[in-house]
């Protein structure tokens, strides 16, 4: 089976052709993102190219064997993709599951690009992220009982579900590593959730740690740092327009009130294979 690996900012991915997924997918992808005995990565992203729809088709399966509904790095990873073997144009439309994500792809480099991305308007009401609080929206500075701890969270979906929490530096990671399993598994989200550990740098600087569903610590999260200014705005922390500092690059976003998220950030294309398992 021929593969692409390729990452966002440190958020790796094994691209592979719709054709070569087996249909017992969830061993195979479990076998291939292992870092030691695979080919290692944050997830997997099947691949399936459209030309005269101007698309690329993509869906996300995650390290644990799992289904993800959708990732951002990962959309700009497919673009640029897409791009670099001259199946489709600089602007084109990339399709996961939850919907179309407009892009636009501009080469830095023999294999570096830069992509823009709709990201598509947030889902701020409870049912939407889901999240078990009742009907209420948008889901902002909501108590969470964690094992006994209260944590305070800001929930929204972006075509997958996220939680945020604003954590001072100091306490950051610790609390990443500690709240986060906890929360991503807390009983009150019936399909589990991201969760963005955010510290507020400045009203125009967010830097966010992540704990991703089915992944753990990523070095980088499009949808996550989208949910992180999402969470900044409604709290009052942060302007519409931000650099969020990820722990493998930054991402600018952008956010009009109403309106959809938009995100820039930067890929590579690190090498292609062939899996022998």
């Amino acid at each position: 089976m021929k593969f692409t690996k390729a990452h966002g900012i440190g958020n790796d991915f094994i691209l592979v052709s719709e054709a070569d997924v087996p249909s017992e997918w969830a061993s195979w992808a479990i076998g291939l993102c292992d870092r030691n005995r695979g080919i290692g990565g944050d997830g997997i992203l099947i691949v399936g190219i459209d030309a005269p729809g101007n698309l690329a088709r993509m869906k996300l399966l995650n390290p644990d064997g799992t289904h993800g509904e959708i990732s951002g790095n990962g959309v700009r990873c497919v673009a640029a993709y897409a791009v670099s073997r001259g199946l489709l144009p600089d602007s084109h439309t990339v399709l996961p599951p939850p919907g179309p994500r407009p892009v636009t792809v501009r080469r830095t480099g023999p294999r570096q690009f830069s992509v823009d991305t709709n990201l598509g308007v947030p889902g701020l009401s409870a049912s939407s992220v889901p999240v078990a609080f009742g009907p209420i929206e948008p889901v902002v500075d909501q108590e969470l009982n964690v094992d006994g701890e209260i944590v305070r969270v800001t929930c929204c979906s972006m075509g997958n579900p996220h939680t945020a929490v604003f954590v001072r530096e100091e306490e950051a990671e610790s609390l990443m590593r500690r709240l986060g399993p906890l929360i991503e598994n807390h009983p009150l989200f019936p399909n589990r959730t991201n969760v963005e550990f955010i510290t507020v740098m400045s009203r125009k600087e967010l830097q966010v740690r992540f704990w991703e569903r089915g992944v753990g610590v990523t070095l980088a999260s499009g949808t996550g740092s989208a949910s992180a200014l999402v969470a900044a705005v409604l709290n009052g922390r942060s302007e519409r327009e931000v650099t969020v500092h990820c722990a493998g690059g930054d991402l600018w976003e952008s956010w009009a009130e109403g309106g959809p998220l938009l995100q820039r950030g930067d890929v590579e294309i690190v090498f292609e294979g062939e899996w022998l398992g």
